[in-house]
């Protein structure tokens, strides 16, 4: 099992460890970081009223195991910079359990009735993750995103409460 807790200043270290290079903070956590990450852009992360960071804590091991976000910048609140740190805590169903817990704090607690999130079109285990839980690609919306020389599409899904209550 996993919970979610407040993302606080003592983390800064552990998350900046995890992330090794720009592309590594660019697949986690889009443009809104530059790299290397600094603890002034983590410190003004975390007092961003429009945004509701998280640890991800494995209730068993007591270990934290990653990162999630809510965002409430638009009117439909924003699942984003999902990142399961380990690789060998990969795969083993921890995704789709931190997304779980965050529709649950949006559609059980909070009463939003609709939660979006971007996911790069190359990554298939997180879209699979999310296809999993009820979201579903939105077509008509994608970014794309220059790297070096690649160019990454950014694809959007989106789920509905009622959706996700029939997944669950």
């Amino acid at each position: 099992m996993i919970a979610l807790l407040p993302f606080e200043k003592s983390d800064f270290s552990r998350f900046k460890s995890w992330i090794g290079s720009a592309k590594e903070l660019l697949q986690f956590a889009g443009p809104y970081f530059a790299f290397p990450l600094t603890d002034y852009q983590l410190e003004n992360y975390i007092q961003d009223t429009k945004r509701r960071p998280f640890k991800i804590i494995n209730t068993e091991t007591k270990e934290i195991i990653g990162h999630c976000e809510i965002s409430f910048e638009r009117e439909i609140p924003r699942l984003c910079r999902i990142l399961i740190a380990k690789n060998s805590e990969r795969n083993k169903g921890y995704g789709r359990r931190t997304i779980n817990e965050l529709l649950k704090l949006l559609f059980v607690k909070e009463n939003f009735v609709e939660a979006d999130l971007n996911v790069y079109d190359w990554n298939s285990n997180a879209i699979r993750c999310y296809e999993g839980v009820g979201f579903r690609i939105d077509a008509n919306v994608f970014t794309e995103v220059k790297i070096g020389t690649e160019t990454w599409k950014s694809l959007n899904m989106r789920i509905h409460k009622s959706n996700w209550t029939a997944s669950s």
